[in-house]
């Protein structure tokens, strides 16, 4: 997008400066262009299934990075944390397999993130609804 400055007088007698954009364009949106990993197989994911988990800074810097992986809330603010900020490294200690084919349809993701793992894994979207957390 091209921009041109205008010299714009005021009432006050000060001269300043106004700001126009040239031609409107398509307007890119961070969320259309962030990369996203996801491992080669889901086998690679071994995680732990239940318990106490505390998110790296660097996945979730929200206030309380600390879940309770054997309940639904915690499962899903950490696998959707994980899976959006993660690296693959992050993602196969952090993710498990069979937890988050149970809760991947829980998971409220980008599009672009979404597209990546179920097209590398079509098996997350054979079940629709989350099942029981053991």
């Amino acid at each position: 997008m091209e921009f041109t400055y205008e010299t714009v007088p005021s009432s006050t007698g000060v001269i300043g400066t106004s700001l126009k954009s040239a031609a409107p364009t398509k307007r890119i949106r961070f969320q259309d262009v962030k990369p996203y990993d996801a491992p080669e197989q889901l086998e690679d994911l071994r995680g732990p299934a239940s318990g106490a988990l505390r998110l790296p800074p660097w996945i979730y810097w929200g206030p309380n990075p600390a879940v309770d992986l054997s309940a639904l809330w915690g499962a899903t603010k950490a696998y959707q944390a994980t899976i959006q900020e993660g690296t693959v490294e992050d993602q196969v200690k952090i993710l498990n397999r069979d937890v988050l084919i149970s809760v991947w349809a829980e998971l409220n993701l980008p599009p672009r993130a979404r597209q990546l793992w179920e097209s590398r894994f079509p098996e997350l979207t054979a079940r629709t609804s989350p099942q029981p957390l053991r």
